[in-house]
């Protein structure tokens, strides 16, 4: 599965002119294995070992390349910083209140409520994004003690 969407990304920066750099190609590939939603300085501590000259900078630069060609999404929660989120078919996510994890998780029914929205307001709906809030079981395990 990761694998196939590395390929499609990759196909997707060719297509869209962007060149592919050993560097673009870590990230990248890093954010598809990721299940974290890293931010870009969990980004750049994982990579600095191959890449010792790349700095936090690159990694967001890389990862502003990304978004504006569609392969990357930025999400923000309240402050914490930013968190980038390789853009898959739809998904939800789940918050930790406590520690900040974010979790996804896939549900298809939800396509209906924009189909639902447009029907009843007349907008052209592009897309949606959901949120649940809760505590994570690591931080629940912790309070139980």
């Amino acid at each position: 599965m990761a694998m196939n969407q590395l390929k499609e990304a990759l196909d997707t920066l060719k297509d869209t002119g962007v060149r592919i750099t050993p560097q673009r190609h870590a990230i990248l590939e890093y954010l598809i294995n990721s299940m974290s939603h890293p931010t870009a300085d969990d980004i750049y501590k994982a990579l600095e070992g191959k890449f010792p000259n790349m700095s936090v900078a690159t990694v967001y630069n890389n990862l502003r390349v990304f978004r504006e060609v569609g392969l990357v999404k930025e999400l923000t929660y309240g402050d914490a910083s930013a968190r980038f989120d390789f853009v898959t078919s739809h998904h939800y996510h789940v918050i930790c209140e406590k520690c900040g994890k974010i979790v996804d998780f896939h549900y298809p029914g939800l396509d209906e409520v924009e189909h639902l929205a447009s029907h009843v307001t007349g907008f052209k709906v592009e897309n949606h994004r959901m949120e649940i809030y809760g505590t994570c079981p690591d931080c629940e395990s912790k309070e139980v003690h």
